[in-house]
């Protein structure tokens, strides 16, 4: 009672007409994913994980814990995070309850929903009345921000908002657009362009300008079971989600890649469909983004973090007719942030990024993604000594050499996700030829693959475009002079060693590793050796 007596006399401080139904707290009805987000706690600092390290993480940040009585994502001691989930994986039965995660990042303690901007986005009303709006502070590295532009495409569109009440009004973190939706019932179908389904896909990624950077939002069904039924309201979802190229960061013209998961609402609203989000620890992100579960509204529209508000996203959205592939992804996702919170497992560019740990998850769980090989192992020999010599690092080298040599579906998140969905259309076409137990789950529950494209917000930043595809295509979008790239340095946010679990294990080497190896060899004694032999060849020819 307290809570509602603080938020209406802030509400009455701020000349607003709203009653306490219009402002609701974060967890105050909905969804969280698959999980109801009643069964949740939020807060700031006060609210902890049981993890420690994720603690550490998120001790300034609103996060929303699991309630005592709920069964969290655990992890096993002293393995890699992927042998954990083979080993777990093994024995969890289809009947197995859901795991929670150790957290949801939530980011702001409150929501409004049915919302409109009013005042030129100075207000805000929604069906009980009107109150101020401002916006949060864009963080300092963050290179551009909401403008005139945005206010202009919200203005038109009912909103949700995520934020906070102050005596000045409301205070928005997120602003999303409450007609981006998919369901209550199947969307029109698209027939497949010609081609493979991989190059189906990559088509209709790329078939409107800039990757749909300034295109309308539009959802289509690509495959339907025949004679399924064409309402989808309380079917599960497991999406896999690429957003595109970003327009002035040209570390970033590979995309991102995530795995979403929840159940279509009966209005078809998706806001409150959980993200997997995994970036790297170790560094402080100029847009605020801390790797974790995310509300998908937070994780393209919050006003700093949101991947909406940098760059253009695409959806395959498979439609389930029974949970439980849904459910085994998700509770070993939780699995994967709690080994990844303690650094068991390591984010690393070329072969630990957000594709491959998502990848290596779907892997591990038993759907065996078709890999497609990497850029090229040869070249990625031959450069080795180049880089060493021409930038004087090894650790350049050894960076080249396994971005070369990783598969493209671990490294790349356009090949991924089109693998992954001429995979799932292969698994309809024979599901007898499915191999482990979530392809063979997939296999048969599968209802329909829905396709789901975002635009890009409008604002102070330059559009971006559809991801880059190939290590090749994604070279040619590098400007040839290093100093005309655009890059966005960023400080590192270093592991507290007092957070470091005694059972923690080595990282595996990666193929950069054995390949210094070899080339230390060589250079210590093939090179001295071959030197020798010329040497003893001209003192026979003298």
């Amino acid at each position: 009672m307290a809570v509602r007596r603080k938020v209406l006399i802030v509400l009455t401080l701020a000349g607003a007409a709203l009653t306490q139904a219009q402002v609701l707290p974060a967890n105050g009805g909905g969804w969280f994913g698959l999980y109801p987000s009643a069964e949740f706690t939020v807060g700031v600092g006060g609210t902890v994980p049981a993890s420690r390290q994720a603690a550490w993480y998120f001790r300034d940040e609103t996060i929303a814990v699991p309630r005592a009585s709920r069964p969290v994502a655990g992890f096993e001691k002293g393995v890699h995070a992927f042998d954990d989930i083979a080993h777990w994986s093994a024995a969890w039965p289809a009947s197995a309850p859901l795991d929670f995660p150790p957290l949801v990042w939530v980011a702001a303690p409150q929501q409004i929903r049915h919302a409109r901007m009013v005042d030129g986005g100075r207000g805000v009303a929604a069906p009980g009345g009107a109150i101020p709006l401002s916006l949060v502070p864009k963080i300092a590295l963050n290179r551009s921000y909401a403008d005139a532009s945005s206010m202009a495409f919200f203005a038109p569109r009912e909103l949700a908002l995520r934020g906070t009440t102050t005596a000045e009004g409301f205070v928005a973190r997120t602003v999303w657009p409450e007609d981006f939706r998919l369901g209550p019932s199947a969307p029109p179908v698209r027939s497949l362009p010609p081609g493979s389904p991989a190059e189906a896909l990559r088509a209709l990624m790329r078939e409107e300008p800039k990757g749909g950077a300034q295109s309308p939002y539009a959802a289509m069904t690509l495959w339907q079971r025949p004679g399924s039924a064409n309402d989808w309201v309380g079917r599960t979802v497991l999406g896999l989600m690429v957003n595109g190229a970003q327009g002035d960061d040209d570390e970033a013209h590979g995309g991102h890649f995530a795995i979403v998961s929840g159940r279509v609402q009966a209005d078809g609203s998706i806001g409150d469909w959980l993200v997997n989000n995994f970036y790297s620890l170790d560094v402080e992100s100029e847009k605020g983004i801390i790797a974790a579960p995310v509300p998908l509204d937070n994780y393209l529209a919050d006003l700093n973090a949101g991947q909406g508000w940098y760059r253009p996203s695409t959806m395959l959205v498979a439609v389930l007719n029974d949970e439980r592939a849904a459910v085994l992804v998700q509770s070993a996702l939780n699995r994967v942030f709690n080994q990844f919170y303690r650094h068991q497992l390591v984010y690393y560019h070329p072969n630990q990024n957000c594709a491959s740990i998502s990848i290596d998850t779907l892997r591990a769980l038993g759907w065996e993604v078709p890999r497609r090989g990497p850029s090229s192992r040869v070249l990625a020999w031959a450069a080795y000594p180049f880089i060493a010599l021409r930038d004087r690092s090894i650790g350049k080298a050894k960076l080249g050499f396994d971005y070369l040599r990783t598969d493209q579906t671990r490294l790349m998140p356009a090949a991924a996700l089109e693998q992954a969905f001429a995979s799932l259309l292969a698994l309809q076409a024979d599901p007898a030829g499915a191999q482990g137990t979530l392809a063979q789950w997939l296999a048969k529950d599968v209802q329909a693959l829905a396709f789901v494209r975002f635009p890009q917000f409008p604002s102070s930043r330059a559009f971006g475009d559809a991801p880059a595809v190939t290590t090749w295509e994604y070279r040619t979008r590098i400007p040839n002079d290093p100093a005309l790239a655009q890059i966005v340095p960023v400080p590192p946010r270093p592991f507290p060693a007092e957070l470091r679990d005694p059972d923690l294990l080595p990282a595996r080497w990666t193929p950069a590793d054995y390949a210094t190896l070899v080339w230390c060899t060589l250079s210590v004694v093939g090179l001295p050796l071959l030197l020798w032999r010329w040497w003893k060849r001209r003192q026979r020819g003298a």
